[in-house]
């Protein structure tokens, strides 16, 4: 009789927890329901006082926490923010590499991204790493090597302003905007094998983590490839028969997007990379600019969705768990990482550009830390954890924090006064 009432118990003790949790899976979407759409109404009144739609997600993420009035409970662990932060990463890393555009990368005037990507990129993470060292003694290198890499990246969303402002000559907001749109797929393989090796200290693979890591980096592509490919020949063939409304046209770049993660990740392979190159797979298989196009428009639109609740998410899970390690190490090197660490490796990088000092210092600063170092974060939480590495993860989510709020409120009083020292430059 004993034993039927302590099951009896355990099982009302189970359902009462499914039924916080599912609770606060309601709040968190009806949440996110009213963000999207009393921000929208707003959206170009808050784009004209400098307020985007990053801040103002985190920024409520942060208030519903424990931080403040908690009157929501997320955690980085919980189910459902691993589902939104691999979804919303692997669509972010197919739709940026359907955007690359060869022509970019054509002429004298257009090099500047392949300068910022193939030096400037390495530069952030080996400054990264070294000063990482010298501030946190003790640390694992693979610890710091992982932070430093995820902060490598950069996102121009955070500072749409620039991208968007007439008065910033054309060719400098296309740098950065390819250079955002290109860096964190390049991040992700060093990522993964920093990753991969930090779980073959703690006991992961042990023994066998190079070929953990070769199958991540070979099947991933192998794949990728395929999805692409075959999904761009078909979307092309289907669309000169006029078989395909523009509607699903767009709505493919998700199903292209997880089927390349899902079969990817079922042999082995790395569902992120084959993301990356099914975009790119698909960008090569296409050769109508309208297709491409509506592809790149759900990224625009539809995806901004998914990149905005992982900012709430971010708020609501992330900073109360990083706030009780931050001190004034984690400070210094949050700042450090968003001005010299990333200023100094711009600079040098476009030595021999024949770029004024202020356009070289426009460009180092507008390298924010968002979606990218975001999703990367939620990506080594799932698979190395956040015990034992506390130090180097509340430092990604400081560095991130800052950003969000420091290239959101200077990118429109920036961009207007780059723009006015130079009228006489073409846009």
């Amino acid at each position: 009789m004993l034993k039927v009432i302590g099951f009896a118990e355990h099982n009302d003790n189970k359902n009462q927890a499914l039924g916080v949790a599912t609770m606060h899976h309601h709040q968190l979407l009806i949440l996110f329901a009213l963000l999207v759409f009393a921000f929208g109404l707003v959206s170009r009144f808050a784009e004209r006082n400098s307020v985007t739609g990053p801040m103002v997600f985190m920024t409520v993420g942060i208030l519903g926490s424990s931080l403040a009035f908690g009157f929501l409970h997320v955690t980085p662990d919980m189910g459902p923010v691993k589902l939104v932060a691999e979804l919303a990463l692997t669509l972010v890393l197919f739709v940026d590499a359907t955007m690359i555009n060869r022509s970019v990368f054509a002429g004298e005037s257009k090099r500047i991204p392949v300068r910022l990507l193939l030096i400037g990129l390495p530069l952030t993470m080996i400054f990264g790493t070294v000063f990482g060292v010298w501030m946190f003694e003790g640390a694992s290198i693979w610890a710091i090597m992982l932070m430093a890499f995820i902060l490598s990246p950069t996102d121009a969303a955070l500072g749409q302003a620039v991208v968007k402002s007439e008065g910033v000559p054309l060719r400098i907001r296309q740098s950065i905007s390819v250079e955002s749109g290109l860096n964190d797929g390049i991040a992700l393989p060093p990522i993964l094998i920093v990753m991969a090796l930090l779980g073959a200290e703690a006991g992961e693979h042990e023994g066998a983590w190079l070929g953990f890591v070769i199958k991540q980096v070979t099947l991933g592509p192998v794949v990728g490839l395929a999805v692409g490919w075959v999904g761009g020949k078909l979307m092309q063939v289907m669309a000169d028969k006029g078989w395909t409304e523009e509607t699903f046209q767009r709505l493919s770049a998700l199903p292209l997007a997880i089927m390349a993660f899902a079969f990817a990740e079922s042999v082995e392979g790395n569902g992120f990379i084959a993301a990356v190159v099914a975009g790119l797979g698909l960008t090569a298989a296409i050769t109508s600019q309208d297709v491409k196009h509506q592809v790149q428009e759900f990224g625009e639109t539809e995806g901004m969705q998914l990149i905005l609740i992982v900012f709430l998410i971010f708020g609501l899970a992330m900073v109360p768990v990083a706030a009780p390690y931050w001190g004034v190490r984690e400070l210094i090197y949050a700042v450090a990482s968003l001005t010299v660490l990333r200023m100094v490796p711009v600079a040098i990088s476009l030595i021999g550009s024949r770029l004024d000092w202020q356009t070289i210092t426009f460009i180092g600063w507008f390298g924010p830390r968002g979606i990218a170092s975001v999703l990367y974060l939620l990506m080594a939480v799932a698979a190395i954890g956040f015990q034992g590495f506390e130090q180097v993860m509340s430092v990604i989510v400081l560095t991130v924090a800052i950003s969000v709020y420091a290239h959101g409120i200077s990118a429109t009083p920036l961009s207007h006064r780059y723009g006015q020292s130079r009228p006489t430059e073409g846009h």
